[in-house]
C-alpha cells in the first residue's frame, strides 16, 4: 500500500520535508521506549487452523449500508489436532454457524461476546490430513463498526458505501472494500492474518446497471428477474485475506492486455476516454518487472479501479489494485503530471503483485518484505523508463522524507515491538527500506541482486516470507555472507551521520579523506566508492568504513580537482561534505549523477557573487534533468546584477520553449517576480497554454503588472481550472477581488486537497481579511480554524495563526469587531487543541 504513495498523507511545504503515494507518510505519535505497550514482543500468531478455500455469496442493502453474506470456509488443522476454531469477525450479526456434513448444515455452538472474534466448537477433533467446511450466515454492518485506522490507512471498517442514497449530486454511488491490515474480517469471517493463504470465490448480487470487480476471473454473470445481476468471481491461486476485494459501481472498463492476459482499467465514465493516458504504461510495467525478476506475472488478470473517498493512496489487492481518485485526471491535468504525480503509485502497487501478494510478509513485523520492495520499485521503474536522473531524484526525495521524520531513526526496519500494527506503516518501512534495498543492489551488483530476488520469489511463492529468507536468497545468489548487512540495516535502527573532510599533502602527493560517524547508537559498516578526479581523469577506489572514525589515503600525481566520496550516491546517511566552493563547481561540470549536480547547485546557491558559482547556476538552467532546471531557477538571486543579466535571457527562453511544463511555469514565476513590463508579451503568450501550471504562472505574471487585466482573465477561467491555475485565480482575487468573487475563492479553498489548502492559505486569508461582508469573513475564519486544528500535529499552527492575526488586523481596520473577535477565538481554539 502507498505511499503517496500508499499513504494518504501530504507534506506541508516548508514545514515537513517531503510527498505521495507518491507519497510520504504521516506518522502516528511515537510511543516512548518505556511505554508498556512497546515492551510487548509481537510474535507471529500461532497457526492452529489453516484457511484452504473461502466462498462468499453477498448482496447489499444500500439504504441500511448492510451486507448480507453467506460463507463457506474450508480449513484444516495446521499441525496439531483440534476441535475448535477461532475466526475474526468484526461487528457482525452472526445468524448461523454450521459444519457442512454430506451437503447439510449441522449447527455448531459458538461464542461471540466481543464483536471482534468468534470461538467455534467443532463437531469433533480434526487432524491435519482432514479438511472441514464451515457455513456462516451473517450480516456485516460496517458503518456501525468503530475501529482504529492509522496514519497510512485512515479508516478500518473494511466495507464502504459511497453516496448510497445518491444524496450528493454528481457523486457516484459505489461500494468498495479495504482489507489491509486486518479489516477484511469486517465484511467476512476469516483468520485475518497475513500468514494465512486461501483460494476464493466471491459471488455478488448487485443492481443490474452496475459493474463489479474482484480478485481472479469473472467466470459467470446471471441476470435476475428483480433487475439485479449476479456476478461470480473466482481466484484459483492462494492469497491472504487482507488482499480480498470487491468493488461495485458505474465504471467504464478499458480493455488492455499483457501477453495473453487481461489488463483492465475501471474509471468513472467521464474519465474513461483518458484511460490509456492514465494507466497505459501498465503492460510495459508488467513486462519490465517480469523480465527484471525473471518471474512472470503470476495472476490470471490485472485490473486497476479508481474509487471515491478512498481511505489511503492505493491498495494492491491481488490482481485488482484499487486507487484513490487522485490518479483520475483529464488530459490537461496530465500535461503537468510527471512521474511523482500518480505514475509512481501505479508502479508501486504493481510490484506488490510479486512482493506482498505472491510472497506475503509472515507478520506485520516483517512488513518490509512487502512495502520496502514496492517503494524500491518506484525508483527502479523511474530509472528504466525516464532515465537514471529521474530514478535518483525520486530516491533522494524518499531519503529526505525519512531523514526529516522525527524519531524515525529510533525504529528498527524489522519491528518486533510496537504499540499497534498500524504504526509499522511509516517512513522507515517505506522510504528507508527502499533505500536499504538500493544499497544492497549496489553492493551485490544487479545480476546477483536480482537473481537473489528470483530465488526468494520461487522459494516462497504463494506462501510467506520474512527478512531472513531474503537474506538467505541473496546469500545463495551472491555467495557472500550478508549477516552484517541485515543485522545493522534490518534489525538495527538509525543511520550514519557522516562528516567528511579532506587534506592534500603536496610533498607526499597524498590525498587524505577523514570520515567520522557522529550519530549516537550503532557504528555502521559502509562499503562505497571514492572517485578521484585529477589530471583530467577519474579513478575509482572501492573502500570500506568500519569504525566511527576512519582515514583514507590516496596517491595522486597532482592535487585532485575533486574527491567524490560515495561516487554512486547510494549511501543512506545524513552527510556534511566539507568540499571547497571550487570543488563543488568542478563537481557540477564533471561528476555525472543527479545528486552530484544537486549538491553542487545547493553549495553555490549561497555564493552568487562568486563567478564560478554564477557559471554553475546559469549552466544548471539548462541541466538535462527538468527537476534541476527548476531548482536552479528557484535558487537565482536576481538582485545580483551579474546573475540577473546572465539569467534573464535564459529564463525568457525557458518560459517560452522548454519541453517541460513545470520548467516553463517556474521560469514564468521567476519573471513575474521581476515585475518588468517587457515580460508582458511572454505572459500573454503563455496564458493560452493547455497546461494549468503554465497558465497559473502566466496569470500571476500578468497580475504583477496589470491587476485589472488579470482580474478579467481570472473570471474567464472560473469554469475550467485546476491546481496551479486555481491557486493563481485565488491570488488575483485576494488582491483585486471583492464580494462577487468570494464564493469562488471559498469553494476553491474547501475543494482543494490538504496540501492545496495549505498552499492557498495566505491568499485565502488575505481575501478573508478584506472581503466586504462580515459573514463572508467569518466563513473564511471558520474554515482556517478547522484546518489549523485538524492538521496541527503537522506543524501548521505558526502559519495558520499568523494568517489569522493578519485577518484580525484587517477586520479591525474595517471596524468589523465581530470578525476580529472570531479570529481571536480561532487562534485560541488552535492553541488549545491537542
Amino acid at each position: 500500500m502507498i505511499k503517496i504513495t500508499k499513504l494518504s498523507a501530504f507534506v506541508f511545504s516548508g514545514l515537513i520535508t517531503g510527498l505521495a503515494v507518491s507519497a510520504t507518510h504521516a506518522q502516528a505519535p511515537v510511543k516512548a521506549a518505556d511505554d508498556p505497550l512497546m515492551k510487548i514482543y509481537r510474535a507471529t500468531p500461532p497457526k492452529i487452523n489453516d484457511l484452504v478455500h473461502t466462498k462468499l455469496d453477498v448482496r447489499f442493502d444500500y439504504k441500511k449500508c448492510f451486507m448480507y453474506g453467506k460463507e463457506w470456509v474450508t480449513l484444516r488443522p495446521h499441525f496439531y489436532p483440534t476441535d475448535t476454531l477461532r475466526l475474526d469477525a468484526k461487528g457482525m450479526d452472526l445468524n448461523n454457524i454450521s459444519i457442512v456434513k454430506n451437503g447439510k448444515n449441522v449447527p455448531l455452538k459458538f461464542k461471540y461476546d466481543d464483536s471482534l472474534t468468534v470461538a467455534i466448537q467443532l463437531d469433533k477433533v480434526y487432524h491435519n490430513d482432514e479438511t472441514y467446511t464451515i457455513y456462516i450466515n451473517y450480516t456485516a454492518k460496517p458503518n456501525q463498526l468503530h475501529v482504529k485506522g492509522s496514519a497510512a490507512i485512515n479508516d478500518a471498517k473494511g466495507l464502504y458505501f459511497i453516496n448510497p442514497d445518491s444524496a450528493v449530486k454528481d457523486k457516484p454511488v459505489q461500494i468498495w472494500t479495504q482489507g489491509e491490515t486486518e479489516s477484511s474480517s469486517a465484511w467476512f469471517p476469516t483468520i485475518d492474518k497475513p500468514e494465512q493463504k486461501t483460494t476464493d470465490e466471491i459471488i455478488m448480487t448487485v443492481p443490474g446497471k452496475y459493474v463489479t470487480l474482484s480478485n481472479g476471473q469473472l467466470v459467470s454473470q446471471k441476470k435476475n428477474a428483480d433487475g439485479t445481476r449476479t456476478d461470480d468471481w473466482k481466484m484459483d491461486l492462494p492469497h491472504s485475506p487482507y488482499l480480498f476485494m470487491m468493488a461495485v459501481g458505474d465504471f467504464k472498463i478499458y480493455h488492455d492486455h499483457w501477453r495473453n492476459k487481461e489488463v483492465n482499467y475501471y474509471l468513472e465514465p467521464k474519465y474513461a476516454p483518458y484511460a490509456k493516458q492514465i494507466f497505459g504504461m501498465t503492460p510495459e510495467l508488467i513486462e519490465f518487472y517480469s523480465k527484471t525478476l525473471n518471474y512472470d506475472f503470476a495472476w490470471s488478470k490485472y485490473s486497476q479501479i479508481v474509487v471515491r473517498d478512498y481511505v489511503s493512496g492505493a491498495m494492491e489487492n491481488t490482481s485488482a489494485t484499487l486507487h484513490g481518485e487522485y490518479v483520475q485526471e483529464t488530459p490537461r491535468e496530465l500535461l503537468d503530471a510527471y512521474y511523482d504525480a500518480g505514475r509512481s503509485t501505479i508502479a508501486h502497487e504493481l510490484f506488490h503483485q510479486w512482493f506482498g501478494d505472491l510472497v506475503t510478509c509472515e507478520s506485520w513485523s516483517n512488513l518490509t518484505v512487502n512495502e520496502s520492495f514496492a517503494d524500491f520499485s518506484e525508483m527502479l521503474w523511474a530509472e528504466h523508463k525516464y532515465g537514471k536522473d529521474e530514478g535518483d531524484a525520486h530516491s533522494y526525495t524518499a531519503l529526505q522524507n525519512y531523514l526529516g521524520s522525527p524519531d524515525a531513526s529510533s525504529k528498527d526496519l524489522v519491528r518486533f515491538h510496537y504499540d499497534d500494527k498500524e504504526d509499522v506503516f511509516d517512513v522507515v518501512t517505506y522510504q528507508k527500506g527502499g533505500r536499504i534495498l538500493n544499497m544492497l543492489r549496489n553492493y551485490l551488483g544487479d545480476a546477483a541482486f536480482f537473481k537473489g530476488l528470483n530465488i526468494y520469489l520461487k522459494t516462497n511463492q504463494f506462501k510467506n516470507g520474512e527478512a531472513q529468507q531474503l537474506r538467505l536468497a541473496e546469500e545463495e545468489a551472491s555467495g557472500l555472507d550478508l549477516n552484517w548487512f541485515f543485522n545493522q540495516w534490518y534489525y538495527g535502527a538509525g543511520h550514519p551521520v557522516l562528516n567528511i573532510s579532506y587534506k592534500w599533502d603536496d610533498a607526499s602527493k597524498t590525498e587524505t579523506v577523514y570520515l567520522q560517524q557522529t550519530q549516537d547508537g550503532q557504528t555502521f559498516k559502509l562499503p562505497f566508492a571514492v572517485d578521484i578526479y585529477a589530471g583530467g581523469k577519474k579513478e575509482r577506489h572501492k573502500v570500506w568504513m568500519n569504525d566511527k572514525a576512519d582515514t583514507l589515503t590516496f596517491s595522486a600525481a597532482s592535487k585532485p580537482d575533486l574527491v567524490n566520496v560515495d561516487g554512486d550516491k547510494v549511501l543512506l546517511c545524513a552527510k556534511t561534505d566539507n568540499k571547497s566552493l571550487e570543488e563543488f563547481e568542478f563537481q557540477y561540470a564533471n561528476a555525472p549523477l543527479f545528486l552530484d549536480r544537486f549538491e553542487a547547485i545547493n553549495a553555490v546557491a549561497g555564493h552568487q557573487s562568486d563567478k564560478g558559482a554564477q557559471k554553475v547556476l546559469i549552466a544548471a538552467l539548462r541541466d538535462k534533468y527538468y527537476g534541476l532546471r527548476i531548482k536552479a531557477i528557484r535558487a537565482l538571486n536576481m538582485s545580483n546584477d551579474d546573475v540577473h543579466n546572465a539569467a534573464l535571457p535564459v529564463l525568457a527562453s525557458l518560459a517560452q520553449t522548454d519541453e517541460n511544463t513545470l520548467v516553463r511555469a517556474a521560469a514564468l514565476s521567476a519573471l513575474a517576480k521581476l515585475k518588468m513590463a517587457g515580460n508582458m508579451d511572454i505572459f500573454k503568450q503563455a496564458i493560452s497554454s493547455q497546461s494549468y501550471a503554465i497558465q497559473g504562472a502566466a496569470l500571476t505574471g500578468i497580475n504583477s503588472l496589470e491587476p485589472k487585466e488579470a482580474l478579467t482573465l481570472a473570471k474567464g477561467f472560473e469554469k475550467d481550472n485546476k491546481g496551479a491555475l486555481t491557486q493563481a485565480i485565488v491570488t488575483v482575487y485576494s488582491t483585486s477581488g471583492g464580494d462577487d468573487q468570494w464564493s469562488y475563492v471559498f469553494n476553491a479553498y474547501n475543494a482543494a486537497a490538504p496540501q492545496g489548502r495549505f498552499n492557498m492559505i495566505r491568499n485565502f486569508a488575505a481575501m478573508t481579511g478584506h472581503v466586504g461582508k462580515p459573514e463572508y469573513a467569518q466563513q473564511g475564519i471558520s474554515a482556517i480554524k478547522d484546518f489549523g486544528i485538524k492538521y496541527k500535529q503537522f506543524g501548521v499552527a505558526p502559519v495558520i495563526i499568523g494568517s489569522l492575526n493578519d485577518i484580525k488586523a484587517q477586520r479591525t481596520k474595517l471596524n468589523d469587531t465581530a470578525s476580529a473577535q472570531a479570529a481571536d477565538d480561532a487562534i485560541k481554539a488552535i492553541n488549545d487543541a491537542k
